[in-house]
């Protein structure tokens, strides 16, 4: 239905006018500075889609500006950094309450602006513009005046008269943002340990019920994407937590899941080859192989024998 279509922002220059914030000073790039606002954004409860990039640190005290992002509600009422890229849907949802101390930044760039920089390649490899936005960044104190000097910088120069170095020194400052997310996000996977190791432990029984017999059966060899949805965590965000906890990502925890459950029918049964293939799952017995071989750097019919002499000796 056409009415339940998200609202497409074309332009960066529609989304200010839309909220009532000021208008850009450059078609392809604005900043703003939430604390310097005269009069709050205007209350407007839309679903949207934009072809540029949202960057934003919010931090409101008795105000509260709510986001929604997928099925997810968050509220900003503590220093947190959000980041939505290009054509994923959003909305926003703002109850009118007495603001007290609202304070924050706001970063919208077009994908145009970084043409010809190595930034327009480099932006889409930094996976937090694909969290949800339960999963926002959860600032320090000293994180927070750090991501705020960045955003001070960028509009400082933003502001200042357009020359032939602004725009790289915008991008390099952009880029300096970024790092510095990546690194405030691995300081989170590890100081939250306690809910993230709660995942991975839930995470193992996901796996260990996925690989049942009856399971494989019915679905198949689990995906990342269908591991993710169970545990109500975007792909993303599953995998680089569990890069940092246990340097291997929701795909190669499949796999080793594969290769332990192979291993036990190889040295516990005697099928062949093709229907332990099948039994995990596999479509192509060579596929079971190729991985199996990829994994233990042996073929499985060589693992079988090797662990038989073993058992012999």
């Amino acid at each position: 239905m056409a009415g339940n279509l998200p609202l497409k922002i074309k332009s960066i220059h529609e989304l200010l006018q839309l909220k009532g914030l000021p208008d850009t000073r450059h078609p392809l790039i604005s900043v703003v500075n939430i604390a310097e606002l005269k009069q709050l954004p205007k209350y407007v409860n839309i679903v949207a889609t934009t072809n540029f990039y949202f960057i934003g640190m919010s931090k409101y005290t008795q105000y509260c500006l709510k986001m929604k992002y997928g099925q997810q509600e968050y509220d900003f009422d503590k220093g947190v950094m959000n980041f939505i890229a290009p054509g994923q849907v959003f909305n926003f949802i703002a109850d009118q309450v007495e603001e007290i101390n609202r304070s924050g930044w706001l970063l919208l760039l077009h994908p145009d602006f970084l043409w010809g920089h190595p930034l327009a390649l480099k932006i889409r490899q930094y996976e937090f513009f694909d969290y949800a936005v339960n999963e926002a960044l959860f600032l320090s104190d000293y994180e927070e005046q750090t991501i705020s000097g960045l955003f001070r910088n960028i509009e400082q120069e933003y502001s200042t008269n357009i020359d032939k170095f602004s725009q790289g020194i915008i991008i390099s400052l952009i880029e300096t943002l970024l790092k510095y997310s990546e690194r405030f996000y691995q300081r989170q996977f590890i100081t939250r340990n306690i809910t993230h190791h709660g995942i991975v432990s839930q995470l193992e029984a996901l796996l260990e019920k996925a690989f049942s017999k009856e399971a494989l059966e019915e679905n198949g060899v689990p995906t990342v994407k269908d591991i993710s949805g169970q545990l109500n965590i975007s792909p993303n965000y599953l995998s680089g937590l569990l890069k940092t906890l246990t340097g291997n990502s929701t795909q190669q925890h499949i796999q080793e899941k594969i290769i332990e459950k192979a291993k036990a029918k190889l040295t516990m049964t005697d099928l062949s080859v093709n229907e332990i293939a099948f039994e995990l799952g596999f479509e192509y017995p060579q596929s079971f192989s190729k991985l199996f071989r990829t994994k233990t750097n042996i073929s499985p019919l060589e693992f079988r024998k090797s662990s038989r002499f073993i058992e012999l000796h």
